[in-house]
């Protein structure tokens, strides 16, 4: 069984997208990007992810430079190659090709010592999906209020 960490999610991707399916994916990192990534220091905020002649690349992740790494750090908001099965970056390549979908990353974790990213495959949200969301929380969020009060009396 092998032991997973979350080290970072991307709570905006759940709010702006529709999630269809995710893929695990490694992604190439150097040493002092790994021990800042240790350390916790990675937004996922803003990323998203591209494919270019057959490899895919992750864009706009930010991880903050080692504060003892010196001349060995890393631009922090370098692109990142991910590493898939060709096989996979192919049948990605052909779905993103459609209207609407796009490549997001949703979390970054630990899988035993490797660093691993969860990399949606994701439909766009309209502002009125956004708020029929926000409407379902807030009317599950009272249900459990009301529920909690009938249970103390």
């Amino acid at each position: 069984m092998s032991s997973l960490k979350t080290i970072a999610q991307n709570k905006k991707a759940h709010h702006d997208y529709f999630i269809e399916e995710s893929y695990e994916a490694g992604i190439e990192l150097f040493g002092t990007e790994v021990k800042s990534i240790r350390n916790g220091r990675v937004n996922l905020k803003d990323s998203w992810c591209s494919i270019v002649d057959g490899e895919i690349f992750v864009n706009g992740m930010h991880i903050s430079p080692y504060e003892h790494g010196n001349i060995f750090n890393r631009d922090p908001m370098r692109v990142r190659r991910l590493l898939m099965h060709k096989k996979e970056i192919n049948k990605l390549y052909g779905t993103v090709k459609q209207t609407g979908y796009s490549l997001i990353p949703i979390s970054l974790y630990f899988k035993d010592s490797r660093v691993k990213l969860q990399v949606g495959l994701c439909k766009g949200k309209k502002l009125y999906d956004k708020r029929e969301d926000m409407a379902k929380r807030s009317a599950k969020r009272d249900i459990e209020r009301a529920i909690k009060e009938q249970s103390r009396s």
